[in-house]
């Protein structure tokens, strides 16, 4: 059995209090407790270091530790700064410092998502008298370097890394036991709901939300698209929205239905395919050829439709779209034991900036259903 660990924001907030917990008391401290909201339970948390830094301000520092997760943050050091401030305000203001991303869409500001702000936000009011009020600067001083190692930039967030994340806890992702995790919240609720909308990554869901869909009715899949359409089927689940960055969900037009890009990948090759099916010039069908990102390719088509007043975005990824609503319906034909299917599958992509591309006819339809 896999282990899970904690998500970067509980490490931030474990600092945070420990942080705290020196300007009132000036001793350090070994552990301490964390509300993790999402689940309804508490946390432990080690505490590495601790110290005041002047008069009103002290550090505390955390470790990461993801479990069994395959995360690359793992061991990293987590560094808060807390100041006793003055002023009018919130009780609690929140910052990033060095190593934490940047929202390059929202005016830089950084990436410290709504969980990480309800987590710090909660459990510090409740260490803090009515008319006191703090700020917690957060540091993470490898997150500069470990950044280039993920996905971040596709979503817009530079230099640094995300607090990203809807749970405290981190599930062992990468390991085979994902699956089994998935599978058991699928069953949950496809025991409830007759409609569902299948999200690879904390992008999507945290956008689902956004866009009013009731978080109930969300499944994060991660890779495991295939299996999980499939147990969906067998489930009885009527309809399933595919609702996910481009970049991954344009391999399922080309029948890969397992995501990771150590076991396959091809999308600038079916990006390609749908240009030159649509009617793009072979010139420019040899850029999106060499793009050397799914994201770099939707740009060269927005280029092209604002200087020559053509809709290549539109027709493209309509006809991906619609190639991804058929190819799961073939999937799942193909993969259960009655040989029908009853479950209708329909998608809408986004783009690294978090705006829709397109939504495919199937796909329109669910949407106005869940919203």
């Amino acid at each position: 059995m896999s282990r899970s660990g904690y998500t970067l924001p509980v490490f931030a907030c474990a600092a945070a209090i420990a942080a705290l917990h020196w300007l009132r008391h000036s001793q350090p401290i070994k552990s301490v407790s964390v509300n993790l909201i999402s689940p309804a339970q508490i946390a432990e948390i080690p505490i590495e270091q601790v110290g005041g830094l002047s008069e009103g301000m002290a550090l505390a520092i955390t470790r990461s530790e993801p479990g069994d997760n395959l995360d690359l943050t793992r061991n990293t050091p987590i560094w808060v700064v807390v100041e006793w401030r003055r002023g009018d305000g919130e009780s609690v203001v929140i910052q990033g410092g060095e190593g934490v991303g940047k929202q390059v869409n929202a005016g830089n500001q950084p990436a410290i998502y709504a969980y990480a702000h309800q987590l710090l936000q909660q459990n510090l009011k409740e260490m803090l008298a009515d008319d006191e009020k703090i700020t917690v600067k957060i540091i993470l001083p490898e997150g500069r370097s470990l950044a280039v190692r993920t996905s971040n930039s596709a979503f817009g967030v530079v230099e640094g890394l995300s607090l990203l994340g809807t749970s405290g806890i981190s599930q062992p992702l990468s390991t085979p036991d994902q699956l089994a995790s998935f599978r058991r919240e699928l069953q949950d609720k496809a025991g409830r709901f007759e409609s569902l909308v299948f999200c690879i990554g904390e992008n999507g869901l945290d956008l689902a939300r956004q866009m009013g869909i009731n978080p109930e009715q969300l499944v994060k899949t991660a890779n495991w698209l295939g299996p999980l359409l499939v147990e969906a089927d067998v489930l009885g689940v009527k309809e399933i929205l595919l609702f996910g960055y481009h970049g991954k969900l344009i391999k399922l037009a080309g029948g890969i239905f397992h995501t990771h890009h150590h076991l396959a990948d091809g999308r600038r090759e079916i990006l390609a395919a749908h240009c030159a099916l649509a009617g793009l010039k072979s010139e420019d069908i040899e850029i999106v050829f060499h793009s050397p990102t799914a994201e770099a390719a939707l740009k060269h088509l927005k280029f092209l439709d604002s200087t020559t007043g053509t809709d290549w975005v539109n027709q493209v990824y309509s006809a991906i779209a619609a190639a991804i609503d058929s190819r799961s319906q073939q999937y799942i034909h193909s993969h259960t034991a009655r040989g029908t299917n009853t479950t209708v599958c329909g998608s809408i992509l986004f783009d690294r900036d978090r705006q829709i591309i397109v939504k495919s006819k199937i796909g329109c339809v669910f949407k106005q259903k869940l919203c």
